[in-house]
């Protein structure tokens, strides 16, 4: 929790007011976002991703599976996040153990659709292999090293940038099994193919502080606020999850204005994170 004096309180609540915050930003402006990828060699893919004061860490591990019964036709997909406790005093002990918990199914909502899979963010059929039998398993790992606000759509972003740096191994289905027998399977050291991001989607997070939002709240704008929309946005404008933070309720309305500014923000938000992996995957190939 952010300590903060009266004045201070007034002095942010007054400039998000006058649409003047107190790092000179306007309400729907982000700060700038810096990415890094291929920062752990064990993984099939990852990625660094910072935000101001924030920043955060994805992996990407991918492993031969078998289908629920349920979604025969696709593979899984796991989201796990560590608060670490280095990162703010509030993630020691319990309080770190709590909003790991809420960022991971956060995510789980907004990338996935919900523990379901339906309205999936990340295309779940791409990691299937033989209908029934065999999928790969992705496990993504998140890791908060610092915050200062803004976690979920950080997390969002460095999870996009990860699965852009994720190589899946080519995998060669042996013919000849037949019914419920598990059919062999050779996996490739060498031949990997590129996870397909076009359609993963951004998070915007609009949080509510006195009778306006802003996006990319700091740390300092989000104790004074009353409730927060996460919403996931891919390319092509369409919503792939929303999830809301915050006791104070919001008009129908207000939330169909936030999809509104969140769609508008995630455009200009894909744009800059797609420059910045392109940079940092050039940046790696060169090494």
């Amino acid at each position: 929790m952010v300590g903060l004096s009266i004045g201070e309180k007034y002095f942010i609540q007054g400039g998000i007011a006058h649409d003047l915050r107190t790092d000179g930003r306007k309400r729907l402006t982000p700060r700038p976002i810096f990415v890094e990828t291929g920062n752990i060699s064990q993984s099939n893919g990852s990625a660094r991703v910072r935000i101001g004061a924030t920043e955060v860490i994805a992996s990407v591990k991918a492993e031969l599976g078998r289908p629920s019964a349920l979604h025969p036709d696709k593979g899984k997909v796991s989201i796990n996040v560590d608060c670490s406790p280095t990162a703010a005093p509030m993630f020691e002990g319990r309080g770190g153990e709590e909003l790991s918990a809420e960022l991971s199914v956060a995510l789980q909502r907004c990338l996935l659709g919900g523990k379901s899979g339906s309205g999936a963010g990340i295309d779940l059929s791409s990691l299937a292999i033989v209908e029934g039998k065999i999928c790969w398993d992705l496990y993504i790992e998140g890791l908060v090293v610092s915050s200062d606000g803004n976690l979920l759509d950080a997390l969002g972003a460095a999870i996009k940038a990860a699965l852009s740096n994720t190589g899946i191994p080519r995998v060669n289905v042996a013919a000849g099994a037949s019914g419920d027998e598990q059919p062999e399977v050779d996996i490739s050291d060498e031949e990997f193919l590129q996870f397909d991001t076009s359609k993963v989607p951004v998070i915007v997070t609009l949080t509510k502080v006195g009778r306006h939002y802003t996006v990319d709240a700091t740390s300092e704008e989000e104790s004074q606020m009353s409730s927060a929309v996460s919403i996931s946005v891919n390319r092509q404008g369409n919503i792939c999850g929303l999830t809301k933070r915050g006791g104070a309720g919001l008009d129908p309305s207000v939330i169909l204005d936030m999809i509104s500014v969140a769609q508008s923000v995630s455009e200009r938000l894909i744009n800059t994170l797609d420059s910045q992996i392109a940079a940092a995957e050039a940046g790696e190939d060169e090494l």
